[in-house]
């Protein structure tokens, strides 16, 4: 049975000539390990059209996405090769062994890899795969990768944007020659609409009974703005002394965030969980949840405590403003700014109503528009329509010959 359609997507009507094989994708990530791009290619594969399309993932570095998706049954494999020319080569081999018709690049150094080993196969005498490259990351890279990846851009058929604020990276970056798309990330609501919330939280990280639970999933790097949210705890608990602050996750900065959380003495209100594998059970669990970050594309985790009727707050940074109104479906904040961070967590602690009210705004602000249906669907007319285009370009060469 097909899973039901959230209401912000409306499946287009099929072309004529869609093409009744399966089309053979394969996805290239730059790294195996958790992050936003992983669950974007996890969240997409999970949902792809299987009589439509043929899947394989391949990954520049092992990692516990890789995991997941051979749990799903994706064909995937890591070519863990520092170097990039010898990286190519192997992935143009997958490539041709594969017979693959789409390339899907994510994160740079797959857009790096990934480009110049469909540019390697169509040298090896085989038709050039549509190549597609999603920019995730709001990173600023250096002068000589801005220079590398927008020497390749013209060779990509497309280039996948998350946000409005990745479009304008890339325009500031000087990438021309590949059109621009918009698709946000999507959440999967058949996942978070019914989610219990992890009724063990307290007892297993010996918390009060009816404490309150503020929470940041994040990735432990220095963009992500924990430390600003370490700083704002101590004000925090003035006002609300049994509340304690979850850090879920991993990551460079661990060991300095225990320590900062050590030195300002709230480290009996901190949490460090690691790694957990029930985020979304973690997320319904919270009172609020918490994106600090100075920088970011888009920003998952806000979207995903959001499905869950979660009242958040989060910086007013990157791609974050698009899907929150401040005071309407979350609270935003300047980044870097501990006291009006401590000052948004507090209110909707203290504030219920506000809180139960932000928390309903925010579910429907992700059914209307950010259901991972409408970013699947999106996805597919991209793969779909490369597809059909290379093949009239052939038909038409064949004519003109």
């Amino acid at each position: 049975m097909s899973p039901p359609v959230a209401p912000c997507w409306t499946p287009p009507v099929r072309s004529a000539q869609a093409p009744r094989r399966r089309i053979r994708v394969v996805e290239i990530m730059a790294t195996g390990t958790n992050g936003g791009a992983q669950e974007h290619v996890i969240s997409l594969l999970s949902r792809l059209d299987r009589e439509r399309f043929d899947p394989a993932v391949i990954s520049l570095s092992p990692g516990s996405s890789v995991r997941r998706l051979q749990k799903m049954g994706i064909p995937t494999v890591v070519i863990d090769a520092p170097d990039d020319d010898v990286s190519v080569d192997q992935v143009t081999a997958h490539l041709l062994s594969l017979g693959a018709e789409i390339v899907h690049n994510h994160m740079y150094r797959a857009e790096i890899v990934g480009t110049r080993a469909a540019l390697a196969v169509e040298r090896a005498g085989r038709p050039r795969p549509y190549v597609i490259s999603t920019v995730h990351s709001s990173r600023v890279r250096s002068a000589e990768d801005r220079a590398e990846v927008c020497r390749l851009t013209p060779h990509m058929d497309r280039l996948v944007a998350v946000s409005r604020a990745i479009v304008q990276k890339i325009r500031d970056e000087g990438r021309e020659g590949a059109p621009v798309s918009l698709v946000y990330n999507g959440v999967d609501l058949q996942r978070y609409d019914h989610q219990e919330p992890c009724c063990t939280l307290r007892e297993d990280y010996g918390m009060v009974p009816d404490a309150m639970i503020v929470g940041v999933v994040a990735r432990l790097e220095p963009e992500k703005g924990h430390a600003t949210l370490l700083a704002a705890w101590p004000i925090v608990l003035r006002t609300c002394p049994d509340a304690y602050l979850l850090v879920v996750g991993e990551g460079s900065r661990c060991d300095d965030l225990r320590g900062q959380a050590a030195d300002l003495g709230i480290g009996h209100r901190v949490v460090f969980t690691g790694r957990r594998e029930d985020i979304p059970a973690i997320t319904a669990a919270l009172d609020v949840a918490v994106l600090p970050s100075y920088r970011e594309a888009q920003g998952l985790s806000v979207l995903e405590a959001m499905a869950l009727s979660r009242p958040v707050v989060a910086s007013n940074v990157g791609g974050i403003p698009e899907m929150i109104e401040d005071r309407v479906n979350g609270l935003l904040v300047p980044p870097h700014d501990a006291p009006a961070l401590a000052a948004a967590i507090v209110e909707l602690l203290t504030n219920h109503s506000l809180a139960d009210t932000i928390g309903r705004a925010g579910h429907t602000t992700v059914a209307d528009r950010f259901c991972l249906e409408k970013m699947v669907g999106t996805i597919e007319q991209l793969y779909t329509e490369g597809v059909e285009g290379i093949a009239a370009s052939a038909l038409a060469g064949l004519q003109q010959a």
